[in-house]
């Protein structure tokens, strides 16, 4: 088994991207390729989890499109990721928020971490 971690981590290239957990609002900058054509989109949201340790390390963002819950699951190390950029700190007990996808409006806010 450690051969295979062995293997995993030499093959794969490593993100560089900040400290950031479940409640903090993200904005992650991701490459979409439309035939030959390829552009940068951005897709703002709350992290709602953290998931795995290592090379396949993922995390889940959550945003409101036009009054519908969506979200996506982003793998860190992921080529297509330009950025992430945090935009807020949320103050949550938990490591898993799944309880947003029930709330909407004001309910589904979360306070703000101060430092």
């Amino acid at each position: 088994m450690d051969l295979v971690k062995f293997v995993e981590d030499q093959a794969v290239t490593k993100n560089e991207v900040p400290a950031f957990k479940a409640g903090d609002t993200v904005s992650v900058h991701y490459k979409i390729r439309e035939g030959n054509k390829e552009r940068i989109q951005v897709y703002q949201g709350v992290v709602i989890q953290r998931n795995s340790v290592g090379t396949n390390q993922t995390f889940t963002v959550r945003k409101i499109s036009n009054g519908i819950g969506v979200e996506r699951i982003f793998p860190v190390n992921s080529p297509n990721i330009e950025k992430v950029e945090i935009n807020n700190h949320g103050k949550v007990r938990r490591a898993k928020l799944y309880y947003l996808r029930g709330l909407t409006g004001k309910a589904a806010r979360i306070k703000s971490r101060r430092f």
